[in-house]
């Protein structure tokens, strides 16, 4: 045979024999890597059918964008975009969704009534007019606006003075302007030798409220060393500066006072002078280090990737929107500007259990000896807990295959901002059994189920600190809502000796961690097989009985009291006195046993501290007094804290303790308000960051005879096997399956992250 034809030949057997060895060892049979997963949705689905959710959905781009072309017409050429507005401008501050009215919310959800107008409220300043305000506007239908009604008076009682409103980027940034043109200049000398102050490493943090009175405008200042990529909040140089910014003209503002090292000066030209003439005690404080104790960059290189939840069959839940279903809960989440994570239309199985559960406020009180600190109250709605809610980071803020969320926010600034990934949601595998019991009495049989939750959450980035809002609901019914803190602690410069460790404890070479509260507070509107409730205490005492077999003996036995609390003032329990062990929401509907089908409010909390009730702030925090009250639920009592308190928290003019009149809450549409909180002192372990562990609060609502039985038995990953089947059989035991089924790779998104 001809060589060359020989050659061929075993050339093409060759290739034959590799394409047949490529085709073996790359079909699913002969694999040696196993499939992959089903795919997890990495972002929410678009909102593609008219729905009932809608009605409690944010507003989207579109619809923010179509609010301001029509405030931007009708209120005419004064309109001035926030970004750039002066304190003497007229500017939109914030549009939001405007949340629907109950009764004509539940009419559309219930019987099939149509919708209500969706409608956005938009807060407006008006500081180029003779008496300058700031007027809440409700303006709608969407997606076309053509009405728009002033109801400031409506929600707050009469006109709101200019002075009340919050703090606008522009105006924050003018008053650093104030102090780097016009005040730092009085002190170089000062201010570059004891500070190193260059031009660009000082960064300054403002104590609210900002006066001492109801009017005033004048912020305590404090200057932080400012490095990039190091935490500014644990560098404190000690020097604060009280600026006057009332005015609406920035060229009448002035600094009124200088605070430096326990000493009040009449300005920064004071200090340079005795400096220059030494007659001044000064703490020289270098710059910090880039890798320092502040830095959150690894010390270590990586290591072995931590454990990965993932789910081998795929999500038990979808996102559409801002539509949240599993095969159990169903609800919809929002995202106020200012109050944060809420939730509306949770229902168990079809069945409502609450219309909304809603994040209120979140309070911090700080104490130190400098007035910065000591004068710091703050009221984190004011700066917005969904305004700055950040972008999650996947795998570490959120197990890796959540779902995530963008949200559209206008606040401050003319234009519509997109907050990438702001919100998520998965299942998380809690590591724990929801239920389980080994039987060895008479028969021998393992029964039980593995804990797992359907999570949405947020974190709110609020200066120095991170919350971690968290809506848990488990396959049970139970609802849990918790917060986590985390972040950077605030401190004061240490300039004293053991009477400055009265506020906290030393963390640094001259750094205070200052001593502060927490307090959170939430809104539970239950509605419990129906708007009808009832609100019902349930509790212990031993009684003594004579044992019915032998008298002469005495047993004390347990036994239940039960009290109908029927009126509001009786569901008004002030933090630290006791709560009723069981306190429930009952219906006039019965389970099979007859008794009412009720929800239990339980609150995971520490004993917080509140302020005393005499200080002249109390009472625009007076919801701190309680660590529980439930009133009827009314349309002009929807939240329990307002924006405008943090710069005039002297004058509450819808005070919560108002709320609670001694109305009946006998048959009626009940709201639940919690309060959560705890004392921080910080330590050395809060140094570079407060972990989340040990810094946790919040409340549980678990049915209570609201079932016949437990509904978690219905959990299709229940597991049951007796004593003589084989457990490793999956036709016995669903667990027995996971090395078969979970024998894929995961489908990971690949990683990004849009929003620094």
């Amino acid at each position: 045979m001809n060589l060359k034809v020989v050659l061929v030949f075993l050339a093409l057997s060759l290739i034959t024999i590799f394409a047949l060895a490529y085709v073996l060892l790359t079909s699913r049979g002969g694999s040696s890597l196993p499939p992959r997963c089903p795919s997890v949705s990495p972002r929410a689905q678009p909102w593609t059918h008219p729905d009932h959710s809608q009605l409690f959905a944010d507003l989207s781009r579109e619809e923010l964008m179509a609010v301001m072309s029509f405030l931007t017409q009708k209120l005419g050429p004064d309109l001035v975009d926030a970004a750039q507005a002066r304190p003497s401008d007229n500017c939109v501050f914030s549009v939001e969704l405007q949340l629907p009215p109950k009764a004509a919310a539940l009419a559309h959800l219930d019987r099939g009534s149509p919708p209500p107008a969706r409608e956005a409220l938009a807060i407006v300043f008006f500081g180029k007019q003779p008496q300058p305000n700031v007027t809440e506007l409700v303006v709608g239908p969407m997606p076309q606006p053509s009405y728009m009604r002033d109801v400031t008076v409506e929600r707050h009682g009469g006109p709101l003075p200019y002075h009340r409103r919050p703090v606008l980027a522009t105006e924050s940034a003018q008053m650093w302007m104030h102090l780097k043109e016009v005040e730092f200049p009085k002190a170089p000398v000062f201010l570059a030798s004891v500070f190193n102050y260059n031009g660009s490493t000082l960064a300054a943090l403002h104590a609210t409220p900002r006066g001492l009175r109801s009017g005033d405008r004048a912020t305590w200042i404090a200057l932080y060393h400012n490095v990039s990529g190091v935490g500014i909040f644990l560098h404190p140089v000690g020097l604060e500066l009280l600026l006057d910014h009332r005015a609406l003209d920035p060229g009448y503002w002035a600094v009124q006072q200088v605070f430096y090292l326990g000493h009040y000066y009449a300005d920064l030209g004071q200090l340079e002078w005795e400096f220059k003439a030494g007659r001044l005690d000064v703490v020289r404080v270098p710059l910090p280090l880039p890798d320092g104790a502040s830095s959150l960059r690894s010390r270590v290189s990586p290591g072995p990737l931590p454990p990965l939840e993932f789910s081998p069959q795929g999500s038990r839940y979808s996102v559409q929107g801002h539509l949240v279903e599993s095969f159990l809960w169903t609800f919809t989440f929002g995202h106020g500007a200012f109050s944060g994570m809420r939730i509306f239309d949770v229902r168990f199985k079809g069945e409502r259990v609450a219309y909304e559960i809603s994040v209120q406020e979140c309070v911090s009180i700080y104490g130190a000896d400098s007035p910065k600190t000591m004068m710091t109250r703050y009221l984190d709605s004011s700066y917005g807990l969904g305004r700055h809610s950040r972008g999650l980071v996947r795998g570490v803020d959120c197990p890796y295959q959540s779902t995530m969320v963008d949200t559209h926010v206008l606040v401050g600034q003319g234009a519509v901002q997109l907050l990438p990934g702001a919100v998520c949601v998965f299942e998380e595998a809690q590591g724990l059994p929801l239920r389980r019991h080994h039987n060895q009495l008479q028969s021998h049989f393992y029964g039980g189920l593995a804990g797992s939750a359907l999570v949405v959450r947020s974190v709110s980035s609020v200066g120095n600190y991170d919350y971690i809002w968290d809506f848990v609901l488990h396959p049970n019914g139970a609802l849990e809502g918790r917060v986590h803190a985390t972040g950077y602690i605030n401190t004061a410069f240490l300039s004293g000796g053991e009477e400055s460790l009265l506020f906290g404890n030393r963390v640094g070479e001259r750094v205070l961690g200052a001593v502060h509260t927490h307090a959170f507070h939430f809104k539970l509107d239950l509605d419990v097989a129906g708007l009808k409730n009832w609100v019902v205490a349930e509790d212990v005492v031993f009684k003594p009985v004579a044992a019915p077999w032998s008298p002469e003996h005495q047993l004390q036995r347990p036994q239940l009291t039960r009290q109908v609390l029927g009126r509001e003032d009786l569901t008004a329990f002030f933090l630290g006195s006791p709560l009723p062990r069981y306190l429930y929401l009952a219906s006039n509907q019965t389970n099979a046993w007859g008794h009412q089908r009720g929800y239990r409010i339980q609150i995971h909390s520490p004993l917080g501290i509140h302020m005393p009730l005499d200080s002249t702030m109390e009472r625009a925090l007076s919801w701190g007094r309680y660590q529980l009250v439930v009133t009827r639920r009314k349309e002009e009592e929807s939240q329990s804290s307002s924006i405008y308190y943090q710069n005039d928290i002297w004058t509450a003019t819808a005070a919560f303790a108002d709320f609670i009149n001694n109305e009946t809450l006998l048959g009626e549409d009940l709201v639940a308000w919690v309060t959560a909180s705890f004392l921080h002192i910080p330590h050395a372990e809060d140094v570079p960051n407060t972990v989340t562990l040990g810094n946790r609060v919040g409340f549980l609502l678990r049915p209570y005879n609201f079932f016949d039985e437990d509904p978690s038995i219905f959990s299709p990953g229940s597991v049951y096997f007796e004593k003589g089947q084989d457990a490793g059989l999956c036709s016995v035991n669903h667990v027995a399956c996971i090395p078969r089924l979970a024998a894929c790779v995961p489908d990971l998104p690949p990683f990004s992250y849009q929003d620094l």
